[in-house]
């Protein structure tokens, strides 16, 4: 069996046992038998084809992918390989994201590209103009995925991780602002700022009309954005931002949880136990304990 063979098969097996990182560690000339039938992701999934082309569904809607352009594929979408050309070479990279949770910036924006951001916007398939270089940050998380087991492996292999998905989402709010029309770009564009207003300002501000102020939108016209966009209000949004800060103090700081509820300006440990609850269904000492 040659080792192109032997990588497919690999990946095949990774995949089907759900684990975190499945790369191609290469290229493909055929997709693995999992995804030749309706498989639902686990992760996040980019697919580039480097030759020829392939037919796929996404989430029930066919596509086809060509030479020179990038697939990205949504959490828990349901994907399926329909028909492949002979001459075809793909890379493909599907990941979870659970294992970054805590060192992403805001989670949302993070998923930007990947995620129920513009039910209008239905292209998961196109040429970015920029696959070479998403492929070397591939082929630097192979060459991690590759090495021997050290103390800094899994350190490296978040932070590349981290790093990809940020690139790519920049690809993605760049095409969804420059290439939707005019009033559906304006509404990403104010998103986006939104998002980065949040990053800023979440540990002390709260309340739509802070960010809308900042805008200079009324706090309704950013609520209606927010929601149609990606499904959550400002407030949401700014509570997950407390939450994946929360969760990161929780598994890497030795704080109490009355110092993590005064760095958020909660009234008390009890207020921010009763939201941490609400939010992540379990209280901050029990998710502590669980680690």
């Amino acid at each position: 069996m040659d080792s192109g063979q032997e990588r497919l098969l690999q990946f095949d097996r990774d995949l089907l046992s759900g684990k975190n990182i499945c790369s191609s560690e290469g290229i493909f000339i055929n997709f693995p038998p999992s995804l030749k039938k309706p498989f639902q992701m686990k992760g996040l999934g980019l697919i580039i084809c480097h030759q020829g082309n392939f037919q796929f569904s996404l989430n029930q809607k066919k596509h086809l992918a060509e030479a020179g352009e990038s697939l990205f594929i949504p959490e828990d979408g349901e994907f399926q390989v329909l028909q492949e050309s002979e001459d075809m070479e793909v890379r493909i990279l599907i990941y979870q994201i659970e294992p970054i949770r805590d060192i992403m910036g805001n989670l949302v924006v993070s998923m930007y590209m990947y995620s129920r951001l513009t039910p209008e916007e239905p292209s998961c398939v196109w040429s970015t103009g920029e696959e070479e270089e998403v492929v070397k940050y591939m082929s630097l998380l192979d060459n991690v995925l590759q090495s021997e087991e050290n103390s800094f492996k899994l350190y490296e292999q978040k932070l590349l991780l981290l790093a990809l998905t940020y690139r790519i989402c920049s690809i993605y709010n760049r095409k969804l602002v420059n290439d939707g029309q005019e009033v559906g770009g304006r509404k990403n564009e104010v998103f986006i700022h939104l998002i980065q207003l949040i990053e800023k300002y979440y540990m002390q501000e709260r309340g739509v009309e802070f960010y809308a102020d900042k805008l200079c939108l009324s706090p309704k016209y950013l609520s209606a954005v927010s929601k149609s966009i990606c499904g959550y209000t400002v407030q949401e949004l700014v509570f997950k931002a407390i939450i994946r800060k929360s969760i990161s103090l929780l598994k890497n700081t030795q704080k109490d949880i009355q110092e993590i509820s005064n760095a958020f300006g909660f009234p008390n440990a009890s207020y921010f136990g009763t939201f941490f609850k609400k939010q992540v269904g379990v209280s901050p000492q029990q998710y502590r304990k669980d680690l």
